[in-house]
């Protein structure tokens, strides 16, 4: 907290070099002011922490022009900091704010970014803990609390899926001989594997294809067909498995026989081949032992497996 703070001013610094600490002082009140929540008018609070005038706090370290203040040079600053991270969170989470309604998401997405600030380099870490958030307060959820809790997690995963890091996948001549019973096999990091209680694989297309819809209707100048967009009705409670992974940089959603997700999660958690192969069943049977290996072929083929090491 920077409430107490006191930097020389403009002018006694003009004929002073600053020593380190008053450098990172410098650059923590700085921070502080553009990184502040805004006021619920969307601008710069008109107080700082400790009750005194922003103004007078922001004018130890910006100078006014012609123009605008100290206070108006630095609060296009903080305005334009708030904004990025809302329309950061916008773009990311378009499934929550159709599930809780724009106007809920709104107040939604201040909150949890004064809940949870960014502390990253990089804004795709900033939607990290939004399942988190939305169970720690309900209330932005309305009476979807499930669903907007599991619509969270579904595009967290797609963030992951779209720029997670990638291993060299595995080759069939690499387990060519290996004994199942010591081979463990990695999947690949940017690959999430879900069990959901809602198809929101299903739910996220008509979203997208909603999306185009309207984007396509905004370019028309025929303004008749303007606006005209039937809202997507949440989706009904499905049990569905699925994976969220790309493919030469490109987006997917893999549904799962049930069997098929045990299977991969049990790989991930670190079982042999013959473990998770064994875990599930109850089956057998030739035809059981064909879709097994149609699994394990469309798994090989999209590059899912990397090595993890035979014990």
């Amino acid at each position: 907290r920077m409430s107490s703070v006191q930097l020389p001013s403009c002018s006694e610094t003009q004929h002073k070099r600053q020593s380190l600490p008053e450098l990172r002082a410098l650059q923590r009140l700085a921070a502080t002011a553009i990184m502040r929540p805004l006021g619920s008018d969307g601008r710069m609070q008109r107080r700082w922490i400790d009750g005194r005038p922003t103004g007078a706090v922001v004018s130890q370290f910006i100078k006014p022009n012609r123009r605008l203040t100290a206070l108006s040079r630095i609060e296009l600053y903080n305005r334009q900091y708030w904004f990025r991270l809302i329309d950061c969170l916008w773009d990311d989470y378009p499934g929550v704010r159709a599930v809780v309604g724009e106007r809920r998401f709104g107040k939604l997405v201040r909150a949890y970014i004064e809940h949870f600030p960014s502390h990253s380099f990089t804004l795709r870490n900033l939607g990290r803990q939004m399942e988190e958030f939305l169970g720690e307060f309900p209330q932005f959820s309305g009476k979807k609390l499930e669903l907007a809790r599991e619509m969270a997690r579904f595009e967290w995963a797609q963030i992951v899926a779209f720029d997670g890091p990638v291993r060299p996948p595995l080759r069939v001549d690499d387990i060519r001989g290996a004994d199942p019973a010591k081979l463990r096999l990695a999947i690949q990091p940017y690959i999430t594997l879900l069990e959901l209680h809602y198809p929101l694989d299903d739910f996220s297309i008509a979203l997208k294809r909603q999306n185009l819809r309207t984007e396509a209707s905004n370019a028309m100048e025929d303004s008749e067909h303007t606006g005209r967009h039937r809202r997507i009705t949440p989706p009904r409670r499905k049990r569905v498995f699925v994976a969220v992974h790309r493919v030469e940089n490109s987006l997917y959603y893999k549904r799962l026989e049930e069997p098929a997700y045990r299977m991969l999660s049990a790989l991930g958690a670190d079982s042999t081949l013959a473990e998770a192969c064994d875990g599930d069943c109850g089956h057998n049977g030739e035809d059981w032992r064909k879709r097994v290996k149609d699994w394990f072929e469309s798994w090989m083929l999209l590059g899912w497996f990397c090595k993890r090491g035979i014990r």
